[in-house]
């Protein structure tokens, strides 16, 4: 409507300055045009005539006019204004993405290690770890998020937060990053990937830098930082459990980071884990074994019949002699 009622003043005042008759009549070709032409004399009697081209020029300069005005009206439209205002809502959504200098890879591994080759041992002495230490559970910035993935199948995953259901963990843990990030306590600056370095995360991951040369530099500050962990977390002075714990904690980490490669890293061994291959030549063998015995009985069974039989048979030739 806007763009309607600027054109009717625009076509108004065009009209006021039409070309002459025989202009007019060339450009349209139309004989009932008789009504423009003699309002375009009269202007013409005026000093008011113009050429065709400045008429098509004006003409042109009305209709960008027009559009202009359109375009304008539009923008202010209650439309327009949603448009803009999801465009306004989208960038400071990108503004305000959060960015998190914690690897959630590595901190997944660091708690697979601490879970696999140390939790077992500190149960085993029935130990609480301080949480002053590094390696707590309440010190992981990730834990609580990963405590709500569940894996219900090879490829499907769901969010324990929402429910939503995803076919890779990697996309879950976009969705965690996206939606879920309030739930991260990042006021502390707790990263468990920080203490990689001590705990061997390479040797759990798919990582390039197992093949690499040692560095002897990188060595040393891992097993400084690998000893620290041993202090804080298994202090010597804490009574015999602690002190157990703090010297097998040495040697199952720390002992490994050298360049000479004659100690190994998780010497002492980890969580003992089921086999399904195990488990399955367990039910193979237990198989095997209930056929043999049952081929054995019906066997047996078999030759003490054919026993009996012969007995009879040699009973009966007997009383045939006899008789």
């Amino acid at each position: 409507m806007a763009t309607f009622y600027w054109l009717v003043p625009a076509v108004g005042m065009a009209v006021s300055f039409l070309p002459p008759c025989k202009t007019m009549r060339r450009l349209l070709g139309n004989r009932k045009n008789t009504y423009i032409c003699r309002f375009s004399i009269r202007n013409a009697k005026k000093g008011m005539a113009i050429t065709s081209k400045q008429f098509l020029v004006f003409l042109f300069l009305c209709l960008a006019n027009s559009i202009q005005f359109s375009a304008v009206s539009s923008s202010t439209s209650p439309q327009g204004y949603q448009e803009h205002a999801v465009v306004r809502t989208l960038k400071q959504e990108q503004g305000n993405a959060h960015e998190v200098h914690c690897s959630r890879e590595r901190s997944r591994a660091a708690w697979k290690i601490i879970e696999e080759y140390l939790m077992p041992f500190v149960e085993k002495e029935q130990y609480q770890i301080p949480i002053r230490c590094r390696l707590h559970p309440a010190n992981d910035l990730y834990r609580d998020q990963e405590e709500h993935k569940l894996q219900e199948d090879i490829n499907e995953w769901r969010c324990g937060y929402c429910k939503k259901e995803f076919y890779d963990e990697k996309y879950l843990d976009k969705h965690l990053d996206n939606r879920h990030f309030d739930l991260l306590n990042v006021s502390q600056g707790r990263c468990l990937a920080d203490v990689c370095g001590a705990l061997h995360c390479d040797q759990v991951m798919d990582s390039a830098t197992r093949k690499t040369k040692c560095n002897p530099a990188a060595a040393a500050r891992n097993r400084h930082l690998c000893e620290s962990l041993a202090q804080s977390c298994f202090p010597v002075n804490e009574g015999p459990s602690a002190h157990r714990l703090n010297e097998f904690f040495l040697r199952q980490f720390c002992d490994a980071h050298t360049c000479t490669g004659h100690q190994k890293p998780f010497s002492k061994g980890g969580k003992k884990q089921t086999s399904i291959l195990y488990i399955i030549l367990s039910v193979l063998i237990l198989m095997l074994l209930l056929l043999f015995y049952c081929f054995v009985y019906l066997y047996r069974r078999g030759t003490k019949r054919g026993a009996q039989g012969l007995k009879r048979i040699s009973k009966s030739g007997h009383q045939k002699k006899s008789s």
